[in-house]
């Protein structure tokens, strides 16, 4: 039995297949922490040596935020972990100048490659560990599909085909689920978890910005 009297230690990662993986968490709400936790949750799948992607579909930020996003860097640096961003500058149906139709078209495109991960996925052996370093193509144990929600409440892309993602996916990958402030009820009945991230108070109520290692 290891000496736990000194505080837990760090262990070097090697990849590993989860044994109990397989649901589906889903996260919504007005509250600021959905990414964050899902990213949290992935870190420590990593940590155990899993394969985890993470697929964005409405991070648009702007040019100046969105290219210096701090969670990118750190991904990068983790064995295991990868992500791409399908969304597209600016934010849909806000008025500020970036165009709706491309947000649709970028929405889209997001949810066929998360089928294409998906179906990756259920062709791999995934009782075996997976290369840290190969491509989500070769499957993964983990899929965030990062504000998808979000984009299914603004109609970019359809809440049956999120459904359909769900019915879809191999049984042993884990699916996150996250994004919107309204209650995807579509999904409550095929997930496993759901948490609602409620606001209570926000610093952009009182005149702060967005904050570099805060929000990006």
């Amino acid at each position: 039995m290891s000496d736990n009297s000194a505080g837990p230690t760090a262990e070097p990662i090697t990849p590993s297949a989860p044994e109990e993986f397989g649901l589906v968490q889903v996260w919504w709400g007005d509250g600021k922490g959905k990414t964050t936790a899902a990213l949290g949750m992935a870190t420590r799948a990593v940590g155990h040596g899993y394969r985890v992607h993470l697929l964005q579909f409405m991070k648009g930020g702007t040019g100046t935020v969105e290219d210096v996003r701090g969670e990118y860097n750190a991904i990068a640096a983790l064995p295991g972990f990868s992500y791409e961003n399908a969304g597209h500058y600016g934010w849909h149906g806000f008025m500020d100048g970036s165009d709706d139709d491309e947000h649709a078209a970028r929405a889209q495109g997001a949810l066929s490659r998360a089928r294409e991960i998906l179906d990756a996925s259920a062709d791999a052996d995934l009782s075996e560990p997976l290369d840290a370093d190969g491509p989500p193509e070769d499957g993964v144990n983990m899929l965030v599909l990062d504000e998808i929600l979000y984009a299914a409440n603004r109609g970019l892309v359809d809440p049956e085909d999120v459904v359909s993602l769900i019915e879809n996916k191999p049984d042993d990958v884990e699916l996150v689920l996250t994004g919107g402030h309204d209650s995807p009820e579509y999904v409550f009945e095929h997930a496993d978890l759901v948490t609602e991230v409620g606001k209570i108070k926000h610093p952009l109520e009182s005149g702060h910005s967005a904050r570099k290692g805060t929000e990006y």
